[in-house]
């Protein structure tokens, strides 16, 4: 078998990515492992910046998205017993989005079988070759079936534990990393959000957020332990903690539930350099991961798969192939950004058990500064909704 592109992963980048180019008219394939009742079932991130949002829409992804989501105007700091609302808007004209990841999933493996395209679910012991030569190739296995896809191109959208990135030789890649000394502890209820905007709580006994999926719908985390033990914690023991870490009168009027969900996810912030090695172009999670403080990650994802598909339709188009040796830069450029961002958010909002005295002192002055100061508001706002896609 030959196509022009094959997609390593069947997440929201690669299919996002497989989309684009079918739309385009360029050929290609998707290989993933996983089922696609699994993909369509998990819990992730929930937030699109505005720039997300114009791409799925140009991408013809747009008329659930626009009747089922929920625009977000601002967002709430609570900290040292109040409240400081940062007017997004107001700040930046523009705004965010709450629509689950799990349904642009699904919106993208509609668009997917309507299309007919050649999605290969369930695929086993991919394997990446000749990847420094004009001729790549992909093999998989699927039951005892084994096959071979040659391609001009392979984009890894496999995500971090994925074997693309893998794929490139260690003297080649550069991995930059900083892991988090907690994680998030998520439940997913159906019950109405306690705020109809995000709260993120600073507490001294540790960082919450309240968030949502729908008006009915809602998120909730608390940083703990990395090391906990997700077994200890009853529906109960969330709620009680929860009510502890926001301001009282949310505490007071929040709604309870069974958790449909709960599940416990480490912290980290990685960075792959370069994102391409000869005919392979990594994108989304399998060339970075921003802790989720900043609400980046998916986002990041959907910026990448811009640059890309931009890059490989100029290349059969017009023979030109600058935007494809820019690609890793152009990128890289953004995610640095995004970067910095994510861990400033996260400096800014969690309770670091090795900090000392003169550091806590240090993130209440950084507080007590945005509080105070419409720059460091505007500079925040700018960031949380999106910088520019170039």
């Amino acid at each position: 078998m030959r196509v022009q592109v094959g997609i390593i992963g069947a997440g929201p980048a690669g299919l996002l990515l497989a989309h684009v180019l079918h739309r385009e008219g360029i050929d290609t394939i998707v290989l993933e492992r996983r089922t696609p009742a699994y993909l369509s079932q998990r819990i992730r991130a929930g937030l699109l910046e505005q720039g997300t949002v114009d791409f799925l829409v140009e991408a013809g992804l747009g008329a659930r998205l626009a009747r089922e989501r929920l625009t977000h105007e601002g967002v709430v700091l609570a900290f040292d017993g109040g409240r400081l609302r940062i007017d997004l808007k107001a700040l930046t004209g523009r705004l965010v989005t709450i629509y689950g990841q799990a349904e642009i999933q699904k919106d993208l493996m509609a668009a997917h079988e309507a299309a007919g395209s050649n999605v290969v679910y369930e695929a086993e012991d991919v394997g990446l070759h000749g990847l420094t030569s004009d001729a790549p190739w992909l093999t998989y296995r699927t039951g005892e079936r084994r096959a071979e896809v040659r391609c001009d191109f392979i984009a890894g959208c496999d995500g971090f534990h994925g074997v693309s990135r893998q794929a490139i030789p260690q003297q080649v890649i550069r991995a930059y990393e900083r892991v988090y000394p907690f994680a998030w502890l998520g439940l997913l209820s159906d019950t109405p959000p306690v705020n109809a905007e995000l709260i993120y709580a600073t507490h001294e006994r540790g960082f919450a957020l309240c968030t949502m999926r729908s008006l009915s719908r809602s998120r909730y985390y608390l940083q703990v332990s990395v090391d906990e033990d997700l077994a200890d914690w009853s529906d109960d023991r969330f709620w009680r903690e929860l009510k502890r870490r926001i301001p009282r009168e949310h505490g007071a009027a929040l709604q309870t539930g069974p958790a449909l969900e709960m599940s416990l996810a480490p912290l980290r912030s990685f960075v792959a350099e370069p994102l391409r090695y000869g005919r392979l172009l990594l994108a989304g999670d399998a060339a970075h991961i921003v802790p989720p403080t900043g609400a980046k990650g998916l986002n990041l994802a959907v910026a990448d798969v811009r640059y890309l598909a931009a890059a490989l339709v100029a290349h059969y188009r017009t023979g030109s192939s600058a935007l494809l040796d820019a690609y890793s830069d152009t990128c890289l450029a953004r995610v640095w950004k995004a970067q910095r961002f994510s861990w400033w958010m996260t400096n800014l909002t969690h309770r670091f058990p090795e900090a000392s005295a003169f550091e806590r002192r240090v993130q209440a002055a950084e507080r007590a500064y945005l509080t105070g100061s419409r720059a460091a508001q505007m500079a925040l706002a700018e960031n949380y909704v999106g910088l520019p896609i170039g």
